[in-house]
């Protein structure tokens, strides 16, 4: 039977709830476990897809389409198994499900409540995400509430784990807390109150923990940690301290350290093999021990919350750790750039150009794209990187004064991106691909094959099929394909079945390293594996970096306190 670990959080949000779910899991996979990860978020919308970046942070896209949480990138990079729409859901989706089944009148005319039928739908839909029950049912689900305890939106979620513990019987379930213990400097101290109040809290509605992870900037001493267990009535050993670390590929090494692996499988009366993380000791190892440092320009409109860019972020660093260098990214608000200001981008050794939605800041992308192209630096665009430096090369190259995306210029009289029932000829006839079709004006997600064209830059990074990731409405329009590949634009990968435009690059011999993608390889970058893209971008970012340090004048000599020393 599917065991249940249920991660909750308490005084604040952002302590890192999803590193600690993913840690624990990647530390009881280690132990030979099968195991999967829940994001429950109480939020009403009924995905993360039309919330703003700034305020969410990135919409991560699973395998099978579904815009998810963006936790669900962390599970997948810190354990084998691949999320699904299964692995997160929201109130919006559970009271959607249930007025559905009211209309339908399957609860026979009773009065519909919070309690049973809400909390009733709230453990279907967890134990449909660990395959409870099933052939392929997983041995430990961990499931991470969203928001902190005293919420009014997360207590639904809280009763319905409450109620599965009782339900399933001892020793089925196991409660972990993430709470925040706050260091004060004008005391001079670290301050356990407001994790004795959160834990209080929870035990109000029923739950006591198993153990408490209590987030500091510093290790919580023996003092406090004792403190701490004598008044939330969780044994000390349960008390686990969990510092700021400068990578949070160090998580599962500290959590393991303080027995947090060893607590869950007794309660949960698993027996196993001893965690093995020398995996984790070898990536941690590589991750500090860089042989040479790059800097990447990401030229983005949602530079305020890194978050916004949080799979990207983690995939351009793995490609570091695979070429041995550091990866510093230095966020560019595209709203900055302009014709005049572009040339500051020649401080860097890359260009990466991601995704997003609407008409900000979209001319200074383009410019970035262009400043790339002429000045031969190493270019990924993404999704909407990919679209900009069409439209740039479209405009000085393939000489249509003007182009752009219907998105942002409904009346463009070059439409070179547009939605599939938009795309027009030179002469400005509609063109639909299939009536019948329903790709029109709606989002294109989840995972698509396409053919690579031999002899390109993308052929030697993917092979001959690439199959990634999506999330988008507009497309290259097809009418405009031909010039463009005439003006010298490669369009290297075309879906197998919609004939859709997925890579475009320029060749070799003209640039050394420019590229477009339609999809979102960031998905499915992990630190032991990394991405091909990734690493043959920061490959060719290294080269431009030696290759500009080699042109470089030697440096000029200067004489201080009577000796020659360099510049």
């Amino acid at each position: 039977m599917t065991k249940f670990v249920f991660v909750t959080g308490g005084v604040v949000s952002s302590l890192g709830k999803g590193i600690a779910s993913a840690s624990l899991a990647a530390i009881l996979e280690s132990r030979g476990l099968r195991v999967t990860l829940i994001k429950l978020d109480p939020y009403l919308n009924v995905d993360p897809g039309t919330m703003s970046p700034f305020q969410h942070g990135e919409v991560f896209v699973t395998e099978d389409g579904a815009e998810t949480d963006l936790d669900l990138g962390h599970y997948e990079r810190f354990i084998t198994t691949r999320m699904k729409k299964s692995n997160n859901f929201t109130t919006g989706q559970i009271y959607k499900s249930v007025l559905e089944k009211e209309r339908r009148g399957d609860y026979l005319g009773k009065t519909v409540q919070v309690i049973p039928h809400v909390t009733n739908e709230i453990q279907d839909y967890v134990k449909r995400g660990a395959a409870f029950g099933q052939p392929d049912a997983v041995d430990v689900a961990i499931v991470e509430v969203g928001g902190t305890v005293g919420d009014i939106e997360s207590l639904p979620f809280l009763e319905a784990a409450r109620q599965m513990s009782l339900k399933l019987g001892p020793n089925q379930t196991a409660f972990v807390h993430l709470t925040y213990v706050p260091w004060i400097a004008a005391a001079g101290e670290l301050k356990t109150k407001p994790t004795q109040h959160t834990v209080q809290k929870l035990r109000e509605i029923g739950i006591q923990p198993d153990a408490l992870l209590c987030r500091a900037d510093r290790r919580v001493p023996d003092e406090e940690r004792e403190k701490i267990s004598l008044f939330t009535n969780v044994p000390e050993w349960g008390v686990i301290s969990m510092w700021d670390v400068d990578t949070i590929y160090k998580v599962p090494r500290m959590l393991h350290e303080q027995g947090l692996d060893g607590l869950v499988c007794d309660k949960l009366r698993l027996s196993t093999p001893p965690a093995n993380l020398r995996r984790w000791d070898e990536l941690v190892h590589e991750v500090e021990h860089p042989q040479r440092n790059v800097r990447i320009a990401m030229v983005g409109k949602y530079t305020d919350l890194s978050d916004s860019y949080k799979s990207l972020n983690e995939a351009l660093r793995h490609a570091g750790i695979h070429n041995h260098a550091r990866v510093a990214i230095e966020y560019v608000d595209s709203e900055t750039i302009t014709p005049e200001s572009v040339e500051r981008l020649a401080d860097f050794d890359a260009i990466l150009v991601p995704g997003g939605f609407g008409k900000r800041g979209i001319e200074g992308k383009i410019c970035a794209a262009r400043f790339a192209r002429e000045r031969g630096l190493p270019y990924l665009g993404i999704c909407l990187g990919m679209q900009v430096a069409t439209i740039e090369y479209a405009r000085h190259m393939a000489g249509l004064e003007g182009a752009n995306s219907t998105e942002f210029e409904p009346q463009t009289p070059h439409p070179v991106i547009a939605l599939i029932d938009e795309w027009q000829d030179a002469a400005g006839e509609v063109h639909k691909r299939d009536a019948g079709s329903d790709l029109g004006g709606t989002m294109r997600l989840g995972a698509q094959s396409s053919d690579v064209k031999p002899g390109t830059l993308a052929h030697q990074i993917y092979g001959a099929v690439v199959t990634e990731r999506h999330r988008h409405r507009f497309e290259a329009n097809e009418h405009y394909l031909e010039r463009l590949q005439q003006a010298g634009l490669v369009i290297s990968a075309i879906t197998q079945r919609e004939k859709l435009t997925e890579i475009v690059e320029l060749p070799q011999s003209v640039h050394p390293w420019y590229v477009g993608v339609q999809f979102h390889p960031e998905f499915k970058s992990t630190p032991w594996a990394g991405h091909p893209l990734f690493i043959s971008y920061v490959k060719a970012a290294l080269a431009h970096q030696t290759a500009a340090n080699a042109d470089a004048p030697p440096p000029t000599p200067r004489v201080g306190n009577g000796q020659q020393e360099a510049a």
